[in-house]
């Protein structure tokens, strides 16, 4: 059997579909984002990058450095193991506090990313909750469906962001069944938001626990960064809140928020948790700083809505179709894989200009984009540049251009 044919097969029919990934090498030099070296056949070259998930820059800020330095001096570079075992370091109460904090919860739990505490979060409710129902979202995150499949037990899809189809599945759910209503708040692909008190509305009215993904939201919203469910004064009807320390926040891991019952119910039966190793404690110092840095700072997101409205509007002047929403995300539509790609490597290697093109599985099929995320760091000219590049290209592509 020619294993490494079977493999190059199906890796060729992705390049045909045009939804093959290719990674760009690049360097993120400190103090220089969003400017980074790239690496290609000519050598290192100089490229803006406009799809980080380091929304803030906090990747790069002094203070989450210094703390990180710190905590490399005084603890050393690993864990030592699984929490469990002997990888439990002060550090991580200390971070666990901060965002027990930042939520208003009474306890968080961490995990080595989003996706796991995800996985294991949900896969543990579900599968260890008898009877249990989880309700997704339809446009849950891969990490949330790879969970409620873990957990094995029912489940039904509601329409995304729709309370009436909501309701008709809460009400067809057995009436002493542990209800769980996953869902984002920030939905990173359209951007969209959703209407949280309304899901947690009917969660009262059908004696269901709320599983509020935060992890586009954190961070960036509310007064101090904990999120949607902080700018609109709901955090403590969610009953789980989850989040990441790797985008807003600029470092890696991920965490979920409670009553201190559900996060020791979690750490005692989640596999995701028990056979994982420990973050290293120079990671969770340098989370903990930027968490604490942004529960007094606003100044960073005041500057990324400001860029953000800049650039929205530079891209409704030139006619360049994006999705309308009210969060960070500026997806800009092109609705094919192979022209997506095609601008995605036109931007990098003409006009400097480093973006991803999103092609299915991430997106369905048909809804291809660009999907820009301004931060406080790209300057008046950077966006200046990226309109003229696209614009350039949408008439050098004969692509349909939005009427205004």
């Amino acid at each position: 059997m020619n294993y490494d044919a079977l493999f190059a097969d199906q890796l060729d029919a992705l390049r045909d579909e045009g939804n093959y990934r290719i990674f760009a090498d690049l360097e993120r030099c400190r103090g220089q984002f969003p400017k980074a070296g790239c690496h290609g056949a000519d050598g290192l070259s100089d490229v803006t990058v406009w799809c980080s998930n380091d929304y803030l820059g906090m990747g790069q800020h002094d203070d989450v450095l210094n703390a990180m330095h710190a905590a490399m001096d005084k603890y050393g570079a690993g864990s030592g193991g699984t929490r469990n075992i002997s990888g439990t370091n002060h550090e991580h109460i200390r971070l666990e506090a901060e965002l027990a904090d930042l939520h208003g919860k009474e306890a968080a739990l961490l995990f080595t990313s989003g996706y796991v505490s995800n996985w294991a979060a949900l896969g543990t409710l579900g599968s260890r909750l008898p009877g249990a129902v989880i309700l997704s979202d339809a446009l849950n995150h891969a990490s949330m469906i790879e969970g409620i499949r873990h957990a094995r037990c029912e489940k039904m899809i509601w329409k995304h962001n729709d309370m009436d189809d909501l309701r008709a599945k809460l009400a067809a759910c057995p009436v002493d069944a542990p209800k769980i209503i996953a869902f984002e708040s920030v939905y990173s692909m359209d951007g969209d938001i959703a209407p949280i008190e309304a899901i947690c509305d009917l969660a009262d009215e059908f004696g269901a626990m709320t599983y509020l993904d935060e992890v586009h939201a954190v961070g960036m919203y509310g007064p101090r960064g904990g999120g949607i469910a902080e700018e609109l004064g709901l955090m403590d009807r969610v009953t789980l809140i989850e989040g990441t320390l790797a985008k807003a926040y600029g470092v890696v891991g991920g965490y979920i928020t409670g009553s201190s019952h559900l996060c020791d119910f979690i750490r005692s039966f989640a596999s995701g948790f028990i056979f994982t190793t420990a973050l290293p404690p120079a990671i969770a110092a340098g989370a903990r700083t930027s968490v604490a840095y942004l529960k007094a700072s606003a100044k960073e997101r005041d500057a990324q809505k400001r860029q953000v409205a800049k650039l929205r509007a530079g891209l409704d002047r030139a006619g360049i179709p994006h999705l309308p929403n009210p969060s960070h995300i500026v997806p800009v539509m092109v609705n094919d894989p192979v022209k997506c790609r095609m601008l995605a490597d036109i931007l990098m290697d003409s006009h400097g200009i480093y973006v991803q093109p999103i092609n299915y599985p991430t997106v369905p099929k048909g809804t291809e984009r660009l999907r820009f995320t301004p931060g406080p760091m790209h300057s008046d000219a950077d966006i200046a540049h990226l309109v003229q590049a696209l614009s350039a290209l949408w008439s050098q592509c004969a692509l349909s251009r939005a009427v205004a």
